[in-house]
């Protein structure tokens, strides 16, 4: 059986060969910045805006990729070219960047490197399985007891690979509801995010969600910004608590993979009326007319095959 190609630092390898040192500073630290971008009917979505905030990840952290942007952006529609035979007709896949410090001393300094940053770019077929009832039922979110890690001590604008606090969050929501989806507030209270995506609900037809000043300032956040703005529906980054979810007449998380996945109960409680509200449906149909494909209709076809 055909493998895909996987990018690690100057080589192109098969899947089943690609490796990185257990000193590399992604496995002694977790010292590693990402982005994952997703295709559209086999077109990268927005890969140019993926790659131009990793380098801003880049410089924050001071991580040297010893390439420029366009020479990643190159590399990654190779390594896109070198797997589109292995996706059929109506599949989609993940455009995945990982990149470390590199080969790391154990010791009193762990700014100390031993070479070059590891680069690591591959792909993987976008599994739409766990959220295809969403789109219809919407999901259970639900406050943890975890909260996010100030930006006082880490940006939230940093996409990292440091994901232990966001995985014990989720822990911690499933506890509530095995299929749960994780609201997390921050030390204030506030509502800042979910381990994958941003926060938004609506209010008396305004669409609110939270600043960046806890959150990260997601992509797909921006897009469902900027088609409300197209759509002629009033949008605010403002504060939000979890009072603000409980009243709201609707709620809904945006992220790479779902795009837009609505939720109907919060912390046990029905939103609004229970059911997927008109302005998350018309942001939802107007994303799918933005990429050309039923973003939902995608989802629910993996369903019904699986």
């Amino acid at each position: 059986m055909e493998e895909r190609q996987v990018y690690i630092s100057g080589k192109m390898v098969p899947e089943s060969q690609a490796r990185i040192s257990i000193f590399d500073s992604a496995v002694m630290l977790g010292d590693t910045v990402t982005e994952s971008t997703r295709t559209f009917g086999h077109v990268p979505f927005k890969l140019e805006e993926h790659i131009e905030r990793l380098y801003k990840s880049f410089k924050v952290t001071r991580i040297d990729p010893q390439c420029t942007a366009d020479t990643m952006l190159k590399i990654t529609q190779d390594v896109l070219a070198a797997n589109l035979g292995l996706m059929g007709p109506g599949d989609d896949c993940w455009i995945v960047h990982n990149v470390s410090r590199g080969l790391a001393i154990a010791g009193a300094d762990p700014t100390v490197q031993l070479g070059s940053a590891t680069v690591m770019i591959f792909t993987q077929a976008m599994n739409l399985l766990p959220w295809a009832d969403y789109y219809t039922g919407g999901c259970h979110a639900v406050t943890p007891m975890s909260r996010a890690v100030p930006s006082q001590s880490l940006d939230a604008r940093i996409k990292n690979r440091s994901r232990m606090a966001y995985t014990l969050a989720e822990m911690e929501a499933k506890l509530v509801d095995p299929l749960a989806q994780s609201v997390i507030l921050d030390v204030h209270g506030n509502v800042a995010e979910n381990k994958g995506g941003n926060i938004f609900l609506v209010s008396d037809g305004v669409l609110k969600t939270p600043t960046t000043a806890n959150c990260l300032a997601g992509l797909s956040r921006q897009v469902a910004l900027d088609l409300a703005r197209d759509l002629g529906i009033p949008a605010v980054e403002t504060i939000l608590q979890p009072y603000d979810l409980a009243t709201a007449d609707e709620v809904f998380f945006t992220s790479t993979p779902y795009c837009i996945m609505p939720a109907t109960r919060f912390n046990g409680m029905l939103v609004g009326d229970g059911t997927v509200g008109p302005i998350t449906k018309r942001l939802l149909q107007a994303w799918s007319e933005l990429v050309g494909l039923d973003i939902a209709g995608q989802a629910q076809a993996q369903r019904a095959a699986s």
